[in-house]
């Protein structure tokens, strides 16, 4: 327990006698310190019991107030006073014992014969054996969530023994913000309200935390894992000294825990990356595809292929660099996977060399499951096919790799033959560069953008003269005549699928490459 002012008031030897403001006796005591200043609350943290013989305290009553006051602004814990002959009181002024009852600041009389250092040691003295205690409390509690933690059940036996050690409910979630265990507090209401902290932790990885206010109380939520994110502790109300203490050693022992369970899942994950080879067979057939998504508890429906090329983050430092990040290699691959894995039903994910493969139902938010365990890496998703076809959804899936390390982005097949993958992958000066290669001369003759409006509408119309006309509020006549107009200025023949191809690309491009 912390050291209080009704602890130093029962210390014989310093003769203190209490003059007033007993009310505030329960108040903490952090440090004693000797001020004749005429205001020490400047130099106060809190805590502090401050002593004083009043040399500048003076004898009118309104600054004797106006001083109490300051202080307990500042957080004192009491006011000593010197009384003696020698000293200026020799009996506690009443405005002074006044205004301490007011505030609740105990104020105490300490007599000439008891030097004011001896005050300020016994603090000391107090405050250095109680943190000895709590150091040896902690470590006999670290002591026993140890041996808790190596139980049979170790993950419930170490949060249960954490809570009774410390009151301090606490709940253990994976990197999905899955419970896997409680004590203390109910888990599925914390993980509920937690999850914006959660996702913010998340977005750090193990390099921070955070906290916020629950229904419940305070919560303050720590990453788990080693050298990769396995999961979140929430610890749910205030803590003590003694459990800020051991925050550090539940962290250590429950990211050891998720290691343990991390590599004892090894054996599950080799038979799944073994089903996913099997599935990926060109030679497939619809009854054996079935057979090895019922082997993992999938259903026999449509799914589609990710591939994911494991290279370095990219970061905003990298958009200047002439070179592209390294690859981080297999290791790195195989936790990706591993992390996959974890959200992607069925769990078929696998690493090959320094890319990852998995198959996913159709319906599943690929991107936002990209987002979250492969942020900032190259991923193709192929087309949804039936289970047989999974390996013709990889291929396209690998071949979506170069234009997704281009775009950004993860890219999806659908994307593949759309002008807008395209145009997407090329600068904006690249862009706006080959538009006006193509319609410089439409520019040129007609500023107003008429004969561009034009033939943009006509492209957009396959060509049709009656809903261009109807669409301008044309002439049909008038079309045709732009149109043809539109030929010479640019050299191309309208009639030609090429040469329409063309002036459409460059008027995509001009809109992509912007203002």
């Amino acid at each position: 327990m912390p050291l209080t002012v009704r602890d130093l008031l029962a210390i014989p030897a310093l003769r203190l006698n209490l003059a007033a403001g007993a009310a505030g006796l329960g108040r903490a005591v952090e440090a004693a310190h000797a001020s004749e200043t005429a205001n020490p609350s400047v130099w106060m943290e809190g805590g502090e019991v401050v002593m004083t013989t009043g040399l500048l305290l003076g004898t009118d009553p309104g600054r004797q107030v106006e001083f109490v006051g300051e202080l307990d602004r500042a957080g004192a814990a009491a006011l000593v006073i010197g009384l003696g002959p020698a000293l200026p009181y020799h009996q506690v002024p009443q405005a002074l014992a006044a205004a301490a009852e007011r505030y609740g600041l105990p104020l105490l009389t300490i007599p000439e014969r008891t030097p004011l250092a001896a005050v300020t040691k016994a603090v000391f003295d107090a405050r250095s054996a109680e943190e000895r205690r709590l150091l040896e409390r902690t470590l006999r509690t670290q002591r026993r969530l140890t041996a808790a933690a190596a139980a049979a059940d170790g993950l419930a036996d170490l949060l249960a023994a954490w809570y009774r050690a410390t009151g301090v409910g606490v709940v253990v979630c994976d990197v999905l913000a899955r419970s896997l265990g409680a004590a203390g507090a109910d888990a599925a209401e914390v993980l509920t309200g937690a999850a914006g902290i959660l996702e913010a932790v998340a977005l750090r990885e193990l390099r921070g935390s955070a906290g916020g206010e629950l229904p419940a109380g305070p919560v303050h939520v720590q990453p788990l894992g080693a050298a990769r994110l396995r999961g979140f502790v929430l610890l749910v109300g205030a803590g003590s000294a003694e459990s800020r203490l051991l925050g550090s050693v539940l962290v250590s022992l429950l990211s050891v825990e998720l290691e343990r369970r991390h590599l004892a899942e090894e054996p599950h994950r080799r038979h799944r990356t073994t089903v996913l080879a099997r599935l990926f067979s060109t030679d497939l057939s619809a009854p054996r595809a079935t057979a090895l998504l019922s082997s993992v508890k999938l259903p026999a429906g449509p799914l589609r292929a990710l591939a994911v090329q494991v290279v370095a983050r990219t970061t905003a430092a990298d958009a200047t660099r002439p070179d592209p990040p390294a690859a981080e290699g297999p290791n790195e691959a195989a936790e990706v996977a591993a992390d996959l894995a974890l959200a992607i039903p069925g769990g078929l994910a696998r690493a090959v060399g320094s890319s990852v493969e998995a198959v996913v139902p159709d319906g599943t938010d690929t991107l936002a499951l990209l987002a979250r365990f492969a942020p900032g890496r190259p991923a193709g998703i192929g087309p949804s096919v039936a289970p047989q076809h999974a390996a013709l959804s990889l291929r396209q899936a690998r071949a979506l790799l170069p234009a997704s390390s281009e775009a950004g982005r993860p890219v999806t097949a659908a994307e593949a033959g759309s002008v807008r993958l395209l145009l997407g992958l090329g600068s904006p000066e690249l862009l706006a560069a080959f538009a006006d290669t193509a319609l410089a001369a439409l520019d040129t003759a007609d500023p107003d953008g008429e004969l561009i409006e034009t033939l943009r509408v006509w492209l957009e119309t396959n060509g049709s003269w009656a809903e261009t006309s109807a669409l301008l509020g044309l002439h049909r006549h008038t079309v045709q005549n732009r149109i043809a107009k539109i030929g010479r200025l640019t050299g191309r023949r309208m009639e030609r699928a090429e040469d329409r191809v063309d002036l459409w690309l460059a008027l995509r491009a001009r809109e992509a490459a912007g203002p």
